[in-house]
């Protein structure tokens, strides 16, 4: 987010002359009087803020600035002589925001502009008003004028710096609606904004930009930008309409071509780039898409066929960059936060590394301490590998200036009040709803659980667990009175592993189960495991399963059973995590809705405007994700259970359970059974677990979303016929649906929009997913996950059993410490998702939280003074929500948050400073 103009000057009008709601676009920075101030409080942030992002605020706009701003109002000094009778003479100020680091192609390059600058071939624009010739019915345009300082400043310090071009237009000329540029020069350029100054009646008016300007040579058509005036489409004005459909339909393109990296076309494809035929066998994934593997749809790239399949589209390896639209790419900070600074130097250096480190001998963990000395001693590495990587990845420190280096590891959060906590049953019940994945509990309402998998071919539905199994852990009830009293809860991932076991079980090194775990809900308000069961596929189509009921320990090798159990079910748990609660579920779903609001819906309409913050970066990780993380042999593969059939149990959920009227939080606990309806509690719900931290504070934060948006849409649709109306809002949720998710295109569970209400409920559940809900499943992966030994992604050894194996039952007894641990993830596994998911849990320095102010620099996000209003509301809301979370969290009386050795929970508070941090909400999904 760039600093303000008022950040940049340190000049502010007098208080008593600004009014109540906000600040209007004239005393944004331009309008005298000025007076010099201190800082208030929120300004003191935001140059904290910048300074933690090493943004240095100097000369080339603070002395432009002020110089601006002694002019505005006054025509003649803008222009700088007086304009003929008749005209009026009017100042474009664009801010441009500089690289931090240039390579040498780029400074020459830089070099070549200012040359080509000085002769007349430089950055030109011209402005549309928002009339139309009388005449001619054309919109009116001012001429093209070129921007005169840019050579000049070509030595300029600083990050952002203000260039000027000057006009002289007739005095009826009406309001700018539009700016188009012309960047001649050799290399696009970013710009943040352009502020228009003149005599206009109009006064000033703003563009907020924050985009890439190709060359003419790249793009040769001008780039058009708006004014910050929210319109929908029947009330554009009439020079702007021409302009506003040729935008959407050049961002749509054509279907066809390679789209280059420069381009700005948003289109959608299959999963058919994930696989890669080409290198063989093992690396032939399906394609996800399409009625027999159903999934949501990906940015289009027009890349090739492979040579082995016309089906499959050809990757794009790292280190080289997979297309996104110009505008979807991180900027400076994240790249060098992300790109160089961690997920690459992770997956190319360290990885490999890691491999060539780590030797046969040391395959597996020799103790507890030797995964306790990741973090406290390090991971020894081979001569000569080391310099490199302490260099490059920050994740890791160096601890040993030797010809040995060391890689160290964070202690994870999960560790840091109380390292044997992960041992305990009520730490286990704790994590299923305060942990990283706190959405798959549901309260229990058949007893014995059965299964909805073909019995032809599973085997009959009941589960194995019976009363004789549990009896003793109910307080005296009977299971019926237990559920009757809303006292048992499940975590049942039967069906959705079940299907592929046979298949994940002959990967070598990997073994895995289809676990329920049953829960009982205690009068602490504490979850306690009271039985596990673990199923394997049966031997013949419609056999029963072989399955075994753990319960509670008695002895010491019932206990090393249990903990075995318990690691499966968490095992089974991260997959899941993983793969469909938080790649399909936020990541993957949100992308066609994305693709679908740039190429329907205008810059200019309000819709799209509360939408963009919270569409920031996502195309971008998730062509990262399919280049490194969910591709054949990518991560996710490498180091959980599902391995190779992961896209297909993530189309499994998306195909039989997905639904997105039941993706809002409120709608999401009634459908698992853990709230009940009730009008008399503050979100319409009650709670079946009263301290259940994830829902406790998404309540909060959904509350805060949903007053937010019911206000915003009220601004511009007073009613139904409004948003029946509205061809851009009604064009963007058709192509979502009926595009985006064609696969379901036709179920009858799609909300309508037909109604205030039906949009408000819609865009509250994409914010929802975008915010509050990916951070909660996103940035507890290392501090919640990173100890392998609590939460193990996958498993390579089944239960011992003496009628299976009695050799390998007969180790076990001897060295159960030793049957554990090698039935954990292998060093080199560990240490690889170790290093991945702590990748995954930073937090950017740039990062855009829930409830920040939108200041986008120079232009305000929007010039509508009531929807400004209204996000002031809505910052407080989050505030005081930060401060009720900060408050349960010191709450004894909440033993899932607060206690001896408890974590608090917050995942769901609002704000964070740059790193792993466990707690922040990002406006995007961004990471």
């Amino acid at each position: 987010m760039a600093a303000s103009c008022r950040e940049f000057t340190g000049l502010a009008r007098p208080a008593a002359t600004r009014p109540k709601l906000r600040r209007s676009p004239n005393e944004l920075c331009f309008c005298p009087p000025l007076e010099q101030k201190e800082p208030g409080q929120q300004e003191r942030r935001r140059r904290k803020k910048l300074a933690g992002r090493g943004v240095t605020v100097v000369a080339a706009v603070s002395e432009e600035l002020p110089r601006l701003a002694s002019t505005a109002g006054n025509s003649a000094a803008v222009a700088g002589r007086p304009p003929p009778p008749g005209k009026v003479a009017v100042r474009a100020a664009l801010t441009v925001r500089r690289k931090h680091k240039e390579d040498l192609k780029e400074a020459v390059a830089g070099h070549l502009d200012a040359l080509w600058d000085m002769v007349g071939q430089g950055v030109a624009l011209e402005l549309v008003s928002t009339k139309i010739h009388p005449r001619t019915k054309k919109p009116v345009q001012s001429g093209r004028a070129s921007i005169k300082d840019w050579s000049q400043k070509r030595g300029a310090k600083g990050e952002n710096v203000v260039y000027t071009a000057e006009f002289t237009v007739d005095a009826d000329f009406g309001e700018p609606g539009a700016v188009l540029v012309a960047n001649r020069h050799h290399r696009e350029f970013f710009l943040e904004s352009i502020v228009v100054e003149s005599g206009l009646p109009c006064g000033t008016v703003y563009f907020a930009c924050n985009s890439w300007v190709q060359t003419t040579g790249e793009l040769p058509d001008n780039r058009v930008f708006f004014s910050n005036k929210p319109y929908l489409p029947s009330q554009t004005p009439p020079g702007l309409r021409e302009i506003r459909d040729k935008e959407l339909k050049d961002l749509r393109g054509d279907g066809t071509g390679v789209r280059k990296i420069s381009d700005r076309i948003y289109d959608y494809a299959m999963y058919d780039d994930l696989g890669n035929p080409d290198r063989g066998k093992e690396f032939i994934r399906p394609i996800l898409g399409g009625q027999k593997i159903p999934y949501p749809r990906r940015c289009r790239t027009g890349r090739p066929p492979t040579d082995t399949n016309m089906l499959s589209e050809s990757r794009v390896e790292k280190p080289h960059r997979i297309y996104v639209p110009r505008d979807e790419t991180f900027e400076e900070l994240k790249q060098g936060a992300f790109i160089s600074g961690r997920l690459r130097a992770v997956l190319h250096t360290l990885i490999p590394s890691l491999i060539a480190s780590v030797s046969a001998e040391t395959h597996n963990f020799q103790g507890f301490h030797h995964v306790d000395n990741l973090y406290k001693e390090g991971l020894r590495l081979k001569l000569g590998l080391q310099e490199h990587l302490f260099q490059k990845i920050p994740l890791v420190q160096k601890i040993q200036e030797s010809s040995e280096g060391m890689l160290r590891y964070d202690t994870p959060s999960i560790l840091s009040k109380d390292k044997f906590a992960w041992l305990r049953d009520d730490e286990f019940g704790r994590q299923a709803i305060a942990g990283i994945n706190p959405v798959s509990i549901e309260r229990l309402t058949v007893f014995p659980p059965v299964s909805k998998l073909d019995p032809a071919i599973y085997g009959p539905p009941k589960s194995s667990v019976t009363e004789r199994h549990i009896a003793g852990q109910l307080n005296g009830l009977t299971v019926q009175e237990a559920m009757d009293k809303e006292k048992l809860f499940i975590v049942d991932h039967h069906d959705v592993y079940m299907p592929f076991l046979d298949r994940i079980n002959a990967i070598q090194g990997r073994k895995a189960y289809a676990t329920r775990t049953i829960f009982f809900l205690t009068q602490a308000g504490t979850l306690k495991p009271i039985a596990i069961e673990l199923c394997l596929p049966p031997s013949q189509s419609g056999e029963p399963q072989p399955s075994k009921v753990l319960t509670p320990p008695c002895d010491a090798t019932s206990n090393w059973i249990w903990m075995l159990g318990k690691a499966h079910v968490s095992s089974n748990d991260a997959g899941v995590h993983q793969l469909v609660n938080h790649w399909l579920r936020t990541h993957a779903i949100m992308e066609p809705f994305i693709l679908a609001a740039h190429r329907r819906m205008s810059a200019m309409h309000p819709i799209f405007k509360l939408l963009h913050p919270h569409m920031r970066y996502t195309l971008e990780i998730n062509a990262l994700a399919r280049q490194s993380l969910i591709n054949a042999e990518g991560v996710i593969e490498s180091c959980f259970t599902p391995g190779p059939v992961s896209g297909e149990i993530s189309s499994a959920y998306y195909r039989g359970h997905w639904r997105f009227d039941l993706e809002g939080l409120p709608a999401d606990l009634l459908r698992r059974g853990v709230a009940k309806e009730d009008a008399t509690q503050p979100h319409g719900i009650r709670l079946l677990i009263e301290d259940y931290p994830y829902a406790n504070d998404g309540l909060l934060l959904w509350s805060a979303i949903g007053s937010w948006v019911e206000s915003y849409v009220q601004l511009y649709y007073p009613d139904a016929g409004t948003v029946q109306n509205d061809d851009e809002l009604q064009g963007w949720y058709h192509e979502s649906i009926h595009v985006g998710h064609a696969d379901l295109r036709d179920a009858p569970w799609w909300p309508p929009l037909s109604t205030p209400r039906d949009l408000a409920a819609i865009l509250t559940t994409l914010v929802w997913l975008a915010s509050a809900q990916h951070a909660a499943l996103n940035f507890g992966q290392y501090p919640l996950g990173g100890y392998v030994p609590n939460r193990p992604p996958l498993m390579r050894r089944l239960l011992p059993d003496p009628e299976r194996d009695a050799a390998e039952y007969a180790m076990f007894l001897a060295d159960p410490h030793r049957f554990f641990l090698n039935a954990m993830p292998g060093v080199l596994e560990a240490t690889k998702f170790m290093a991945v998911v702590d990748t995954l849990s930073t937090h950017s320095p740039d990062e855009e939280y829930l409830g920040e102010g939108r200041d986008e620099g120079a232009a305000p996000w929007t010039g509508d003074e009531e929807a400004v209003a209204a996000h002031i509301a809505f910052v407080a809301d989050v505030r005081r929500a930060e401060e009720t979370i900060d408050g349960r969290n010191a709450d004894h009386g909440r033993r899932n948050r607060c206690g001896a050795g408890v974590l608090p929970y917050e995942l769901l508070a609002p704000s964070s400073s740059p790193g792993v941090t466990c707690r922040g909400v990002p406006n995007s999904i961004s990471i």
